[in-house]
C-alpha cells in the first residue's frame, strides 16, 4: 500500500509515494529542477500572475513507479487539458510515462500532449511524440533549452493559445538567447587559472550561491577561478567555445559540474576532444540531487540518477570524481504550482575538498620537475614478507624500479645512490628494512611519524569517525605498534620519491570478532603512515601501484564520500593514479569512486594455449597408437588399453570408473578412453598466462606474437576470428572457436587436415591446434614479409592476395598496431599525470573476449553505462547458459533443480554486460524487456509456465560490496523480478518460491555484506589460520553476509532470512567470464564461491552441488562441476612447466604467484572439500622436489618457499591432504628449516 505525498516532490525517491495536486489546466512534468525555479520565480515576480492556479509543476522523479504515474493520471490529469513533458535523456529513461501520457491524450476531446527534449541531440527521438505540431515543439524545447524568465514566458504565451484552441505560429517564436557558453564574473586574479563549468540554467533560474561559493574559494586558495556557463557539453559548436575561452585563459585545471559526458558512450573509445586539446585534470564537481541530512545518513551516497549522470558516464571524459559540493535543497512552492521547488545549497567541506584537490593538481603541474615529491605504494597482502607488491597480472616490483628509473630521466630527483637494476633489487632493499610481518619489527624503519604530529592531526577527524576507531583500537595513546619515536613508515627513499609498503589492515587473529567485522576501521598506523605521505613527505602524487590494494576497500559511502569515510580519511585530497590491470573495470572503477584515482590500465599478461607436458603428452600418444592399433586389427590393442587405463590412474584422472567396471563393461572401457581424449583436447587449448606483464614494457616477441593470436581468433562486430577465417579457407568445416574441442572431427575433415599436413587430428581440438600453430607461422609474413617455415601453401597463398582478406587487414593495420603500442602508451601515460597532465580516457574490458578496443593501454579506462544492463547479448548469453545447467542437474539427479544459490560480483558485470543477472532472471523465468531506441531495460515480463516448459527455480543471490555500489539498478530490477515470481498462483513443484511466499511469508533472497563494507570474511581466517572447521568458514561467511538488500536505501540485518534462504539450497553456481586469470589467481574465489557452500553445509548439514560456469567464449558456454574447473586448472597451468617456467622469468614476484596459487587451493578445499587429493602430491613433487625451482624460491623468495611448505604440512595437519607420505612430511620440514635458516640470515640473493 502506497502513501499520499504531503507536498510532492519532498519524499525520499526510493519510497512510492503518490502524487496528487488541485485541479490545473496545464501541467508541467520535467527533468530539469532548473524548469520548476524558473516558472516559480516568474510567477512570483509579478503580482496576481495570470497563470497562478492554472499550472502545477512536478518533477518527472516523483513519477518513475507506474503506480506513481497510474494514481496521477488518474487524479490530476483527469481534468487537465495540456501535459507539457521535458525530459533530459532518451525516451527509455521514461518510456512507460510517455506511452501511458500517448493514451491519456486519445482519452479526450480538448486534451494536448507536448513532448520536449532536454537536449537537442534527442530533439528528433522525443518531440515527436506529442500531440503538437512537430515544428512548433522543436521551438518549444529551444525555448526551454535556452531558459530563464523571458524564454518561460514566451512558453506561457504559446500554451494559452493552444487552451483557446489557436494554432501558434512556431515562426514567430523566438528564444530570447543567452551566451552559450558564457563567462561569468572574471576578475583579474593573481594565481594560476582554474576553469569552472556549469549549467547555464543554474544562473537563470537565479541560483548562483554554488558559483559564488566555488569562485570566492578558489580566490582564498590563491587561484584564479575562469567560470562559464553552459547549457550542456553535448554540442560541438559549445565545446568549441569552452575550450577556446579556457585555452585562451590558460586554465592549469578544470572544475565542471555538468552531468553526462560530452562524448556518447559508443564514441568515447575515440577520444573526448575538448578535454584531450586542453590536456589538463578534469574534476567532476558532484551535486547530490537529495538534502545533505538524506545523503549524511546514508549508505550509499548518491543515488543511482546521480550516481549514472554524475560519476559514470562523466568517467567517458576520463573525468576525476571528487567529492559532493551541493545539495538540493526542496522547499515548498509559494507561487501555486503545488510542488517542492529545488535549489542547490554549496556544502563547505565539499567546496573546500574540491579547492584544496584542484589545486594539488595546480602544484603538481607548476612544480618543477626535479622538485617534485611523489610517492610510490606497493600491497602488502596476507601480511607477510614473501607477498609484497600485490599487483593482478603485473611484474610489480619490475614495474616499481622500472617507474623510478622513468622518473629520474624525467629529470625528478632521485638522490646520489644508484637506482635498483631490477625488481628483484628492489624487493631485497624493501626487505632488509622493517616491512608489516613481525618477524622483521628488529630491523630499521624508512621514517617514523611523531605521536605529537599525529595527536595533531586527530583533533581535525570528524567526531564520528574518532569513536568507530576508537571503540576498536582505543585512542592513538593505545595504538599498536607505536614506538617511542612515534609511528614506524615501511619503504625506501629515493631522493625526492619514497616507495613505501602498505600497511596492514588490522585484522588480528587473536580478536575473532576483528575477523567476523565486515566494517572494520583502519588501526591508527595505517592512519599514520598516510599521513606521513601527506604531511611529512608532502606528496604531490600518490602511485598505487598494480591492483589492488586496501585503502579504496575501506569502510564508508559507496560514492560520494563524507570526511568520516575511511578512503577520505586516509588519502585527503592528494591527487591520485593507479596502473591497473585493464580487464578489471569493477574494481579500478572502486579507485576511481572512493579514492579520486586516475586509472592508467595496463596490458593483461602474455597468454597462450596450454598444451600439454610429461606424463599428458605420453598419454596423448598412447591413445593415437591405441587408435592406429585398433583400426589395422593388431593384437597390441589390448594390451595398449590397459596400459592406458594404468596410465589414467598414476594422473588420477578424474572420474576414472572402478577398474573392476572397466574390466566387466567394455562399452564402459571405450566410453573411458573416448573422455579422456576429449578432456585431453580441452586442456591442450586451454588458455592460460605464460608470464606477467611489466609495465611500459612489451612482452618478448614470441610471447607478445603467442598473445597476438589470442586476441585474434575470438569473432567480433560481425568479424570472423583468425583461426575461423584460415579454417574456412582451407576448406575445413569445423568452427574451432565455436565447437568443443573435444567433439570428432567430420571424416571429411579428417582427410583435409592430413592433406594438409596436420597428422592425426581426430577431434576438433587437435584441429584447432593446429590451425593456432599455422597462425602463429602466419603472423611474420603478414607483419613482416618473412617467409616462415612450415606453413601450409594454402594459408601462404591466402597471406600474399592483394587485396589482403579483412581478416587480415584488420590484424595487420589495428589489432597489431594497437597491441604494439601498449608499452609506450603506458609509459607516456603515466608520465604525464606525474606532471599534472591528462591521461585520456578509453574502454575497458576482456581483450581475449572479442574486446581489443581497450587497446592501445596506458589510458584512464571507464566502464559500461549502468542503465543499459543487462544487455540483449547477455541475455542471450544468461539464457542459454540457465538452460544448460538445468538440463545438467536434470540429468544427473533426474529431477528439476529446485533451489539454487549464485553470486555475483561487480567486475564481473561491468566487463559482460550483465550476463549473471540475465542468467538469474532465465532460472528464475523472467523476461527483460528494453526499450526500443535506446535498447535499454525498462520492464521485467514474467514467462509463463507454458512457454517456459519447466518449473521456476528459486535463486538466491549474493551480491559483492561493489556490485552493490556500482548496479543499485540491478539490484532493485532482481528485486522487482523475485516479488513478481512470489507473487504468481502457481504449485510448489512449479515454483518453489511463491509455494514458500504463500506459507511462510515474505522470503528475501538479494543478500551481500554491511554497508559500506565489502569482501566476504574469509581470506582473515584463513591466512590466519583462525579456523577449526569448515563450519568455522560457513558461520563467517554468514556473519559478512546478513545483509538484505532490495534496492532501497537502506538495506537491512537479517540473518534468520539469510539462513533460512540458503537451508534449501541445492546448487552453488559462480560464473567466470574469461579466461585471462582462473579460479586459483584469485582470493575472491574461494571467498564467494567456496564461502557460500561452506555457509550452505552449515545450514543446511548437506553438501551442495558447486557448479563452475564457463562464460569466456558467447558462442560455447561451458558448466560443469567445481571439481573437475579445479582439476583442469591444477593440470593446464599449476603443473605446466611452460607456467612455471614464465614465473620463473619474474623473480620474486613470479614465486609470490606460485604461493598464492598454492594458497587459493588450499582455502577452497578448506571451504568446500573439492580439491582432489592428488594435488597437493603433485604440487609437493614437482615444485618443491625439484632441485631447480627450490633453489629458484630459496633464492627469489625464501619466505614464500617456508610458505608453501608450512601450506603443505597444515592440508596435511588438518585432513585436507590424507595421504602425504613420511618422506613428505620430512622433506617439507626440512624446507621450512632451510628456507627459515635463510631468512634469519637475510639470504635473499635476488
Amino acid at each position: 500500500m502506497h502513501r499520499l505525498a504531503s507536498c510532492p516532490g519532498v519524499d525520499p525517491p526510493e519510497d512510492v509515494v503518490l502524487v496528487e495536486q488541485p485541479a490545473a489546466e496545464v501541467l508541467f512534468l520535467s527533468s530539469a529542477g532548473t524548469d520548476l525555479s524558473t516558472l516559480s520565480h516568474l510567477l512570483g515576480a509579478q503580482a496576481a500572475h495570470p497563470w497562478l492556479d492554472r499550472i502545477r509543476a512536478l518533477s518527472l522523479s516523483c513519477l518513475d513507479h507506474p503506480a506513481q504515474l497510474d494514481h496521477y493520471l488518474a487524479t490530476t490529469a483527469s481534468s487537465a487539458h495540456i501535459v507539457l513533458v521535458r525530459l533530459l535523456g532518451s525516451r527509455g529513461h521514461w518510456s512507460y510515462g510517455l506511452d501511458q501520457l500517448q493514451i491519456w491524450q486519445r482519452q479526450a476531446e480538448n486534451r494536448q500532449l507536448i513532448v520536449l527534449a532536454g537536449t537537442e541531440d534527442q530533439d528528433a527521438a522525443l518531440n515527436g511524440l506529442g500531440s503538437i505540431d512537430l515544428r512548433l515543439a522543436d521551438r518549444l524545447a529551444a525555448l526551454l533549452r535556452e531558459g530563464g524568465s523571458q524564454n518561460m514566458a514566451e512558453l506561457l504565451k504559446v500554451l494559452e493559445q493552444l487552451l483557446q484552441q489557436q494554432a501558434p505560429d512556431p515562426d514567430a517564436i523566438t528564444p530570447q538567447p543567452l551566451a552559450d557558453p558564457l563567462p561569468w564574473d572574471w576578475r583579474d586574479d593573481p594565481g594560476p587559472r582554474v576553469g569552472v563549468v556549469l549549467y547555464r540554467a543554474l544562473l537563470q533560474a537565479g541560483d548562483e550561491r554554488l558559483a559564488n561559493t566555488l569562485s570566492s574559494g578558489l580566490r582564498q586558495a590563491g587561484l584564479c577561478p575562469r567560470l562559464i556557463w553552459v547549457s550542456g557539453l553535448r554540442n560541438p559548436v559549445i565545446q568549441t567555445g569552452v575550450r577556446d575561452l579556457l585555452s585562451r585563459e590558460g586554465v592549469a585545471v578544470v572544475i565542471t559540474g555538468t552531468s553526462f559526458a560530452s562524448v556518447r558512450q559508443e564514441e568515447a573509445g575515440l577520444g573526448s576532444p575538448i578535454w584531450e586539446q586542453l590536456d589538463r585534470p578534469v574534476l567532476q564537481l558532484l551535486s547530490s540531487s537529495r538534502p545533505r541530512s538524506s545523503w549524511q545518513g546514508s549508505s550509499r551516497g548518491l543515488d543511482p540518477l546521480d550516481l549514472s549522470l554524475q560519476v559514470v558516464m562523466p568517467e567517458l571524459d576520463g573525468r576525476i570524481t571528487t567529492r559532493p559540493c551541493a545539495f538540493r535543497d526542496l522547499q515548498a512552492d509559494r507561487n501555486a504550482l503545488a510542488t517542492a521547488i529545488p535549489s542547490l545549497v554549496p556544502d563547505a567541506d565539499g567546496v573546500d575538498w574540491l579547492i584544496d584537490h584542484a589545486k594539488r593538481w595546480v602544484d603538481l603541474q607548476q612544480t618543477p620537475a626535479n622538485q617534485r615529491r611523489i610517492s610510490l605504494v606497493l600491497a602488502n597482502y596476507p601480511v607477510r614478507d614473501g607477498r609484497l607488491a600485490n599487483g593482478v597480472g603485473l611484474d610489480t616490483p619490475a614495474s616499481a624500479a622500472a617507474i623510478l628509473e622513468w622518473l629520474r630521466l624525467d629529470g625528478l630527483d632521485l638522490g646520489e645512490a644508484a637506482l635498483p637494476e631490477s625488481g628483484d633489487a628492489l624487493m631485497r632493499a624493501l626487505l632488509s628494512g622493517r616491512t608489516n610481518d613481525p618477524e622483521s619489527f628488529h630491523r630499521d624503519a624508512l621514517d617514523h611519524l611523531p605521536l605529537n604530529d599525529y595527536l595533531e592531526w586527530w583533533t581535525t577527524v570528524p567526531e564520528e569517525a574518532k569513536a568507530t576507531i576508537t571503540s576498536r583500537w582505543g585512542t592513538p595513546e593505545q595504538a599498536c605498534d607505536l614506538s617511542p619515536q612515534g609511528f614506524p613508515i615501511h619503504g625506501l627513499r629515493f631522493g625526492s620519491v619514497v616507495v613505501l609498503i602498505q600497511p596492514d589492515r588490522g585484522y588480528d587473529p587473536d580478536q575473532i570478532a576483528d575477523l567476523h567485522s565486515p566494517d572494520l576501521p583502519p588501526p591508527h598506523r595505517y592512519l599514520a603512515q598516510y599521513l606521513w605521505l601527506r604531511q611529512t613527505q608532502q606528496t604531490q602524487l600518490l602511485v598505487h601501484v598494480g591492483k589492488h590494494g586496501s585503502a579504496e576497500w575501506l569502510p564508508g559511502k559507496g560514492v560520494g564520500l563524507s570526511s568520516s569515510c575511511g578512503p577520505e580519511l586516509v588519502l585527503g585530497a592528494i591527487p591520485h593514479l593507479y596502473p591497473f590491470i585493464v580487464n578489471d573495470p569493477g574494481e579500478g572503477s572502486q579507485a576511481k569512486r572512493r579514492g579520486q584515482a586516475v586509472i592508467l590500465d595496463h596490458l593483461t599478461p602474455p597468454l597462450g594455449r596450454a598444451g600439454l607436458h610429461g606424463p599428458l603428452q605420453r598419454l596423448e600418444a598412447l591413445l593415437d597408437e591405441m587408435v592406429d592399433a585398433r583400426q589395422m586389427g593388431a593384437d597390441r590393442a589390448v594390451p595398449l588399453q590397459q596400459t592406458i587405463v594404468k596410465t589414467l590412474r598414476e594422473l588420477n584422472w578424474p572420474d576414472l570408473p572402478d577398474p573392476r567396471e572397466l574390466r566387466d563393461n567394455p562399452e564402459g572401457l571405450n566410453a573411458c578412453l573416448d573422455s579422456a581424449e576429449t578432456y585431453l583436447c580441452e586442456l591442450k587449448e586451454s588458455q592460460i598466462r605464460t608470464g606477467l606483464h611489466r609495465l611500459g614494457q612489451r612482452p618478448e616477441q614470441a610471447a607478445e606474437r603467442e598473445l597476438l593470436v589470442a586476441l585474434a581468433r575470438a569473432p567480433q562486430q560481425g568479424r570472423r576470428g583468425l583461426t575461423q577465417a584460415m579454417a574456412e579457407q582451407l576448406g575445413l568445416r569445423f568452427d574451432p572457436w565455436c565447437q568443443e574441442d573435444g567433439d570428432p572431427l567430420e571424416p571429411r575433415d579428417r582427410e583435409q587436415l592430413d592433406r594438409l599436413g596436420a597428422g592425426q587430428a581426430r577431434r576438433i581440438g587437435d584441429g584447432t591446434a593446429w590451425l593456432e600453430e599455422q597462425a602463429l607461422l602466419l603472423v611474420p609474413l603478414v607483419l613482416e614479409g618473412i617467409q616462415p617455415q612450415g606453413l601450409c601453401p594454402e594459408l601462404k597463398t591466402w597471406c600474399l592476395q592483394d587485396p589482403l582478406p579483412a581478416e587480415l587487414i584488420y590484424l595487420l593495420e589495428q589489432l597489431w598496431p594497437r597491441l604494439e603500442a601498449c608499452a609506450a602508451a603506458e609509459r607516456s601515460g603515466f608520465l604525464a599525470a606525474t606532471r599534472g597532465k591528462r591521461v585520456a580516457a578509453g574502454p575497458s574490458g576482456a581483450p581475449s573476449r572479442g574486446r581489443t578496443d581497450v587497446l592501445p593501454t596506458g589510458r584512464n579506462f571507464y566502464s559500461v553505462d549502468l542503465r543499459g544492463l543487462p544487455t540483449e547479448a547477455a541475455w542471450d548469453l544468461g539464457r542459454r547458459s540457465a538452460e544448460q545447467l538445468l538440463d545438467l542437474h536434470l540429468m544427473d539427479h533426474g529431477e528439476p533443480l529446485r533451489h539454487l544459490a549464485l553470486s555475483v560480483w561487480g567486475t564481473a558485470t561491468m566487463r559482460n554486460g550483465g550476463e549473471d543477472i540475465a542468467q538469474l532472471l532465465a532460472l528464475i523465468g523472467v523476461r527483460p524487456v528494453w526499450d526500443g531506441p535506446t535498447r535499454r531495460l525498462t520492464d521485467l515480463e514474467v514467462i509463463p509456465l507454458t512457454l517456459l516448459g519447466r518449473p521456476r527455480v528459486d535463486v538466491v543471490l549474493r551480491i559483492s560490496g561493489l556490485f552493490r555500489d556500482a548496479f543499485p539498478q540491478l539490484v532493485g530490477w532482481v528485486e522487482q523480478a523475485q516479488r513478481m515470481v512470489a507473487s504468481l498462483d502457481e504449485s510448489a513443484d512449479d515454483n518453489p518460491l511463491a509455494a514458500l511466499t504463500r506459507t511462510e511469508g515474505e522470503q528475501p533472497r538479494i543478500f551481500g555484506s554491511a554497508p559500506g563494507a565489502y569482501g566476504a570474511g574469509l581470506q582473515a581466517l584463513i591466512d590466519n589460520g583462525a579456523w577449526t572447521e569448515r563450519g568455522d568458514l560457513g558461520e563467517a561467511f554468514l556473519q559478512w553476509s546478513q545483509w538484505r538488500y532490495d534496492g532501497s536505501a537502506d538495506p537491512v540485518k537479517d540473518l534468520r532470512g539469510l539462513q533460512s534462504a540458503l537451508g534449501r539450497v541445492e546448487v552453488v553456481l559462480h560464473n567466470q567470464d574469461n579466461r585471462e586469470h582462473d579460479l586459483l589467481d584469485s582470493d575472491d574465489y574461494y571467498q564467494f564461491h567456496g564461502g557460500l557452500a561452506a555457509a550452505v553445509e552449515t545450514v543446511s548439514g548437506h553438501r551442495p552441488q558447486l557448479w563452475f560456469a564457463d562464460h569466456s567464449r558467447r558462442e560455447r558456454p561451458r558448466i560443469h562441476k567445481l571439481e573437475k574447473e579445479l582439476d583442469k586448472v591444477m593440470r593446464s597451468r599449476l603443473l605446466n612447466p611452460r607456467w612455471l617456467k614464465g614465473m620463473q622469468e619474474h623473480g620474486y614476484k613470479g614465486a609470490f604467484e606460485m604461493g598464492a596459487s598454492l594458497d587459493y587451493l588450499f582455502a577452497y578445499d578448506a571451504a568446500t572439500g573439492r580439491v582432489p587429493d592428488w594435488s597437493y602430491g603433485a604440487i609437493c613433487e614437482q615444485w618443491l622436489n625439484d632441485a631447480e625451482i627450490v633453489e629458484f624460491l630459496a633464492s627469489k623468495n625464501p619466505w614464500i618457499l617456508r610458505d608453501m611448505a608450512e601450506r603443505l604440512l597444515e592440508a596435511a595437519n588438518r585432513g585436507l591432504w590424507t595421504t602425504p607420505t613420511e618422506d613428505q612430511r620430512d622433506q617439507l620440514k626440512d624446507l621450512v628449516g632451510r628456507s627459515e635458516a635463510l631468512v634469519e640470515r637475510g639470504g635473499f640473493t635476488c
